[in-house]
Parts: C-alpha cells; structure tokens; sequence
C-alpha cells in the first residue's frame, strides 16, 4: 500500500472510531448489545429533540465520510465508508421521512429491550446485572413520560400494540424479581429492585391509561409506507428491484413451493389433502413446553455436526448458543421463536434463541419435531446463530452496528434451510413437508409486505391471506401481519435475500469454474459482516477479479 492511501487509511479509521463511540453514546443500549458496558446503567432519552439530534448525528456523518474519496482508501475501506453513507440514508429516511417514531411510543418495548441482554447474557455477576438492571429502570417513568413528546400522528393499530407491550411489560419485571430472589441477593439490592420495579409498574399503568384514553381515540387507522415511498425504501435498500419485481418473484417462489409441498403431501399419504397432512405432522410435537425447548437444543447440536461433517463453513472461535424462553414483553410480536446475536466485546459471546410458548393448548402443535429441525437451521446452525457469530469477528466497527441488511441475515438462513436438506440433513418427507410449508409463509411475506405497504389490502385481508396459504392458526396469523406494518421491506428480505444470495452464488460458481467450493463460498460471506448482499458482491471481486454487477 502507497504512504497516501497508508495515511488516508489512518483517518479513515480515525473518523470511524469517533464515529463509533458518538454513536453509542447517544444509544447507550446499542453499546450494552455490542458488549461494551461501561453505560449499562444508562438509559437513552426519548424525547421528540432526541429524534432530531440523531438526523442530525447521521447527517453529519455522512458528510464527515463523503470526504474520502475512493481512490485514496483501501477496498476495505472504501466499502466500509459506503456503508456507513448507505446506512446513514436509510436512518436519515426513517427518522425525517417516513417517521413511525410519531405513531406510537414503542416506550415498553424499548424498555423491555433495554433490560433483556442484561438479564440474558452471562458477561458479568448476576448481581452486578442486577444493578444495572436497577438503575435503567430507575429511569423509566422518566423515559415513558418522555416518550409522549413523540407521538404526533398515533397509529389505530399501532397503539394498540403499545398498550399491549405495556401490559405485558410488569410480567417480565416480575421475573426479573423472582430471579433476583432465587439468587439470594443482597437485601439492599433486592430492596432497591423490588422499589423501583413498584415505581415503573405504576408509570407503566399511567402510560396506559394516557394512551387508552387520550391517544387512541385520536389515532388514524393510516399505517402503509405508500407506494412512492416503499420504492423510496426499495432502492435505499440496495436491493437492485422494484416492488413489481420482488413481487413476481414472491408470487413464483409461492407457487413452486405449494406445487412441491403438494407433491411430498403425496408422499406422505396420497388420500389426504396437503391441508390434511399438515394434521398429521403437527400432531407429532412434545407433551410439554420444557421437552419442546430440549427438542430444539437437540435438534441444533445435530444440525451443528452436520455443518462440521459436511465441511459446509469455518466456525468463529466463539460459539455459545443459550436458548430460553420467549420474554412476556415480546410475546404478542413473536409468536415462534426468533434469534438475538452474541456481542462482540463480551467475554463469552453468547448468542440467544428465544421460544414463544404457545398461548393456548392447539398452539403447541406448532412446536412439532419437523418445525423443530427447521426453524433450528434457520435460527442456529447454519443459519443466524453461526452467520452472526462469524459476522461480529470482523474488525469493522461500521459492519459491526449495521442493521440495514435484513436480506443478507434473513435471506442466509433460508438459503441453509434449502441447503440442509439438499444435502440430507433430516431430508424426510415430513421434513421437507414442513420446509415448503415454511418457504411458503415466506413467500406470503413478500406479497403481503408489498401489497400492505402500497396500499393495496389491508390487515384483515392479509390475515385471511396468510391463514389460506400456511394453514396458520387466526390468532398466530394476526400477530404476524401486525408486525409487518410496521417493518416495510423487512418481511419480504426473506426468500428475495435467498433469491439474491443464490444470485451471487451462481455468479461466483461461474467466475470460479471447477475450483468453486461451498466452504469458500460461505467463509468468504460470512465473515465479511452483515452486510447488504450488493456489498458483499465485492467481498469477491479483488480473488476472482469481478463478478456481474
């Protein structure tokens, strides 16, 4: 490397450390995701100036990173740089553009949020936890109040979920509690818990009671992007489509994978319809919640083994997994199960599977042994778990905090469902009955996310849309189609990232010819961070000398 590209390196590098601590300071709960824990105590302000002095920190950074110029930066950094700009755009749009900050408070979630990788991650003695835990929660009544400032054009729908998160809320403190007892705690630290728990369930009722009674009166049922504002997203995003287009391929990914869950469904029993079937391999599941969760952990050490055997990726030298269940607060937005990455600067970084309980009796048949093997690949091996473990060993602190690429982290997790079973992992008609039947509820996701967020259909009819194609039960259904109003272009980043990913992966076998092999293939991607699959494209451009753009 030339002493010039030497030195704008090292001002690069210069600016995105500064960059890096400003960020976590104006989001000390961003800080305690990634391991760094000197503001665990702290919790973020939630005040409507707030919202403006994070545009204005992405604005700033921006242009602070639009002064390097490409050719006096390294690859590395030059992607880095464009990045971090990518990024900024797509915060800058949410926080001054489409503004979902202004429909509801999100005050119990965020709180809820700020309190579980304390509570979940084994970086520190529980009692040290605990008294972080203490003090955000001594600021809570603070930030629920706060949190009203910015609620200037409520959500029907939206709101309803808020007060939901802030009904579910005290259920989580409640554990909190409990735990801390079990622990046999310091009484001045228990005592001080148990006092400030007391003071945030009452601003917790409060909050409530504002939002029943002031808020959601006044609420506009108007919660979709816009079609000029969803293609807005589309581009900022990277994704190199229209809505037009993601929606076709949506809609042909749909049909394939009914067409082969109809042709295993006769596999399985050729005199029993495909919503038939779908009785019999859901009736095969746990007695009890407790043997689900010790199915699921089975279920991902044979799935880890068979990514060690089959030579399928190098694994990161941390690799810690802890499952548990599903936190009260979160339950109403994750009706399965979902993913929570390790941090970085932990000692032990750990990464956390959560398990949502089923709400009633007929839900358990959802935890079944084929949807158990599946959605284990998906969230564990060699999906999200193995995926963001290797991602939080890059060195980038701009990869690092990047959020923005949902198609790369959600479409690599469906791109190892298909693959496990090409290669025979739990490669069984009822496996791969459930497989398709898990594409499809995907595929749904890109219709719906497309056709909610242009206006086209709204909640009741994506309710009866998603229940017609997966065979999802009403109430599972709903809490689904609430989430994805209030995420356009996340949902559809599922089977569309598979869809890129197998894109790029064509690409590189073409340029590589005889000498492609999936290990190099997956290395080269994962540990080059999560980052949108247009970025990662260049992770091969410098060994084989370009690809197609």
């Amino acid at each position: 490397m030339i002493d010039g590209a030497s030195d704008a390196d090292a001002r690069f590098d210069r600016a995105a450390e500064r960059w890096f601590r400003d960020r976590l300071a104006l989001e000390p709960e961003l800080a305690t995701s990634v391991g760094i824990h000197d503001r665990d105590h702290e919790l973020s302000s939630a005040t409507r100036d707030h919202v403006d002095e994070l545009a204005d920190f992405h604005r700033a950074s921006i242009a602070e990173m639009e002064r390097f110029g490409s050719a006096e930066l390294s690859p590395d950094r030059v992607l880095d740089r464009d990045l971090l700009i990518h990024e900024g755009r797509l915060h800058l749009f949410e926080l001054t553009e489409r503004r979902s900050w202004a429909g509801a408070s999100g005050a119990a979630e965020q709180i809820g949020d700020a309190l579980f990788p304390l509570m979940s991650r084994e970086f520190a003695p529980f009692a040290d936890r605990l008294a972080s835990m203490a003090a955000r929660l001594e600021a809570a009544p603070r930030y629920l109040l706060e949190s009203r400032s910015r609620v200037e054009a409520p959500v029907h729908l939206w709101i309803e979920m808020d007060i939901e998160a802030t009904r579910q809320l005290p259920a989580f403190l409640d554990a909190i509690v409990a735990a801390a007892r079990a622990e046999r705690v310091e009484p001045a630290l228990a005592e001080r818990l148990e006092t400030v728990v007391g003071a945030t369930r009452d601003a917790l009722a409060a909050h409530d009671a504002w939002l029943r009674t002031e808020v959601l009166p006044e609420a506009s049922g108007m919660w979709c992007t816009g079609p000029d504002a969803f293609e807005e997203m589309l581009g900022l995003r990277a994704l190199g489509a229209s809505s037009a287009e993601i929606l076709a391929v949506g809609e042909q990914i749909l049909a394939d994978e009914t067409a082969a869950r109809d042709a295993v469904s006769a596999e399985i029993d050729p005199t029993l319809s495909p919503h038939e079937i779908s009785h019999v391999v859901k009736d095969d599941h746990p007695a009890t919640f407790a043997e689900a969760l010790d199915a699921y952990r089975e279920a991902m050490g044979r799935a880890r083994d068979f990514v060690v055997e089959h030579e399928l990726a190098t694994f990161p030298e941390h690799d810690t997994l802890r499952v548990m269940e599903t936190p009260t607060f979160l339950r109403h937005t994750m009706p399965f199960a979902a993913y929570y990455e390790p941090a970085k600067f932990d000692p032990e970084p750990t990464g956390t599977y959560i398990v949502t309980p089923p709400s009633h009796r007929e839900m358990m048949r959802e935890h079944n042994y084929a949807s158990i093997s599946n959605t284990s690949v998906h969230e564990a091996y060699p999906g999200h778990h193995l995926q963001l473990s290797a991602a939080i060993s890059n060195p980038s602190l701009v990869r690092l905090l990047a959020t923005s690429a949902a198609e790369f982290a959600e479409g690599w997790a469906f791109y190892c469902e298909r693959l496990m079973k090409d290669l025979g992992f739990d490669d069984t008609p009822t496996h791969r009955y459930i497989q398709h039947t898990d594409a499809i509820w995907r595929a749904c996701r890109i219709v719906l996310d497309v056709r909610l967020h242009r206006g086209e259909i709204g909640v009741a009819e994506a309710v009866r849309y998603l229940t017609r194609h997966t065979g999802f039960e009403r109430a599972a259904a709903l809490a689904e189609v609430k989430r994805y109003t209030t995420a356009p272009t996340y949902q559809l980043s599922y089977l569309y990232g598979r869809h890129l990913i197998d894109e790029l992966k064509t690409d590189v076998q073409r340029a590589m010819g005889p000498a492609f092999n999936l290990r190099f293939f997956h290395d080269r991607m994962l540990y080059g961070g999560t980052i949108p699959v247009a970025f990662a494209r260049r992770l091969f451009d410098l060994s084989l000398g370009g690809l197609p753009s």
